[in-house]
């Protein structure tokens, strides 16, 4: 197995009708670490993510010097290509159970489906993978748990459901789409954790999109920051306290902090990333 299962440079993403590029040339690669990917809303980050597995729109088209993914060049791959890559070598979470989960569908259905797909195996081996990564990810009595539905499930145990769906194939790279942020407070970091251990155990790589600062200073080893399509800066986690950027002590100053209700909070001098993007 390859310890670098990212490279991209000079990554863009435009829309194809009028070429405006969205992504703008991004350099970054991911070893088997755990790597935080930040950024307001609209700033390229899950465009970035959907690229590494090609599931963008049509509408947009990708370019780039080099774009490899588990040292396949993924940016000559065809339709199969991409089928045998997404759901075995590569997956993703996303955000919302509600949506990401077939209604209609058992949840045992959907945790077998990627082994069905990808793996030859008799219908009692499939059962008892099911069966192991259900209990993995923490869900109790999956015996009973593989005949209920989406519909029957709290967001936890939904996004639970994702993750084993995720995982069941045991890729070596794992995107996780703001995975919480359709979760109360109080599971967040319980799923977060979760996460973060199997893809320990699993000797896997992360990269985790997500707009929650402490958890990612909390549990990420890298962090890149995006801004209006850009990387602008790249910081081990654990620094992002005290993170130097002009951007990124914005975003950081911005978390949720009951000691600073009340307070104005503190606005981006934009004139001045501007200024930094030119002598770049």
């Amino acid at each position: 197995m390859t310890d670098t299962l990212i490279t991209a440079k000079n990554l863009q993403i435009a829309l194809a009708s009028n070429n405006k590029t969205l992504v703008k040339g991004i350099d970054f690669s991911i070893a088997r670490e755990r790597v935080a990917l930040v950024g307001e809303s609209g700033s390229g980050k899950s465009l970035t993510a959907r690229s590494l597995m090609g599931l963008l729109p049509e509408s947009l088209s990708v370019r780039a010097d080099t774009l490899n993914v588990l040292e396949q060049d993924v940016l000559s791959f065809k339709v199969r290509q991409w089928n045998r890559l997404r759901g075995n070598d590569v997956t993703m979470v996303l955000q919302d159970p509600k949506y990401a989960l077939n209604p209609t569908h058992s949840i045992g259905r959907q945790v077998e489906e990627p082994l069905i797909l990808h793996q030859k195996l008799s219908h009692r081996e499939r059962q008892e993978k099911v069966e192991a990564m259900l209990d993995a990810v923490g869900l109790k009595n999956p015996k009973q748990l593989k005949k209920m539905y989406p519909h029957q499930l709290s967001g936890g145990m939904g996004q639970r459901v994702m993750l084993a769906i995720a995982l069941i194939n045991d890729p070596q790279l794992l995107i996780a789409d703001e995975p919480t942020s359709a979760l109360d407070h109080a599971v967040r970091d319980q799923v977060l954790e979760l996460i973060y251990k199997l893809v320990d155990e699993r000797n896997m790589g992360l990269l985790l999109i997500s707009h929650d600062l402490e958890q990612v200073a909390d549990y990420s080893e890298r962090v890149l920051v995006m801004y209006q399509g850009k990387i602008v800066d790249r910081l081990p986690a654990k620094e992002l306290p005290n993170a130097q950027h002009p951007y990124t002590k914005t975003l950081w100053s911005c978390r949720p902090n009951r000691n600073k209700r009340g307070q104005s909070l503190p606005v981006l001098d934009r004139a001045e990333l501007e200024k930094l993007d030119e002598s770049a």
